[in-house]
């Protein structure tokens, strides 16, 4: 594997960034799937059990609104509905959260592991164990994303004021926010430093290279988009078809069990598909983080140099 390893920490330009994070990609993907569902067991679990009160809501609102009758009791059946939709996007919302803190630390876990064993061939507890050891950074860092979020809102809604331009700079202040919170986490970890001092050196890593962060956000995040929906093709196929089966057939799809399985099912596939896509965008932001750094610092390349003039 060593003569498989892709060297991160090197000084790459635009299109290298995205040339290797496809080499990286490609390399690493079923080793990080399997840290990926190792980590993500129960929240998958719970993340089937939101889909079902998600899809058992809509579908006992739609056949209320079809059916409705003037039954005295109707509208308690319909208040039922609506606190399973909301007990649903509660947990969704929850479990979300928590798995958006998880796999953004195991995946900057697992490219900081890579680059210090110079293959993948590492355990998965290493990953996890890297990661637990920085909960508390990881936390603080959280807290702070919140009022982050708030300006970011409050900006792009003055922005969304402002016709067309507006919305162009709306894109540019959203894909420089992702690589500057997406640098400063990877840099908190890989160096084990302070949250604010982390933020406080992405900001500086990005602004010094504001075309080329928001670029490769922009461009990966496009690819892995339409990547993510060609992995949703099969599943999105056949509830396109079984819903089809259902209007045809006028199927008592409120009281049908197979209804609900199908798309519950369908639904957890792809929320656990856009949790998995947190993941990618991440590796984005780790590999930008150490051109970027290397750019700034170059502190491999004086390594390398060292180390020659101790061979010779």
């Amino acid at each position: 594997m060593k003569d498989n390893y892709i060297p991160l920490r090197v000084n790459r330009d635009f299109g290298e960034i995205i040339s290797v994070y496809f080499d990286f990609f490609k390399q690493n993907i079923k080793n990080f799937t399997n840290v990926f569902i190792s980590y993500n067991g129960l929240f998958m679990i719970g993340l089937l059990i939101a889909s079902y009160l998600l899809v058992s809501g809509v579908i006992g609102l739609i056949a209320f609104e079809t059916n409705n009758n003037s039954f005295s009791d109707s509208m308690g059946f319909e208040d039922n509905y609506y606190i399973y939709l909301v007990i649903g996007s509660g947990l969704f919302f929850i479990i979300f959260i928590l798995v958006a803190i998880l796999n953004y630390s195991l995946s900057t876990s697992y490219m900081i592991k890579y680059e210090e064993k110079k293959n993948n061939t590492f355990n998965k507890k290493e990953v996890w164990a890297f990661a637990k050891s920085q909960l508390g950074n990881i936390v603080l860092f959280i807290l702070l994303l919140i009022p982050i979020y708030l300006a970011f809102m409050i900006v792009a809604i003055m922005m969304a004021i402002i016709p067309i331009l507006g919305m162009f700079a709306q894109y540019i202040v959203q894909f420089f926010v992702a690589a500057w919170i997406g640098v400063s986490f990877f840099d908190m970890l890989n160096k084990q430093k302070g949250a604010i001092d982390a933020f406080g050196e992405g900001w500086r890593l990005v602004t010094k290279n504001f075309w080329k962060s928001v670029g490769v956000n922009f461009i990966l995040g496009l690819l892995l988009g339409l990547l993510l929906m060609l992995t949703l093709m099969i599943p999105g196929i056949i509830l396109g078809i079984y819903t089809f089966h259902v209007v045809e057939n006028d199927v008592d799809f409120a009281n049908s069990i197979v209804t609900t399985v199908v798309y519950t099912i369908g639904t957890c596939c792809i929320l656990i598909t856009a949790v998995y896509g947190q993941c990618l965008s991440q590796f984005v932001n780790g590999i930008l983080y150490y051109a970027l750094h290397e750019k700034t610092y170059n502190e491999h390349t004086r390594a390398t140099i060292e180390q020659i003039g101790l061979n010779d």
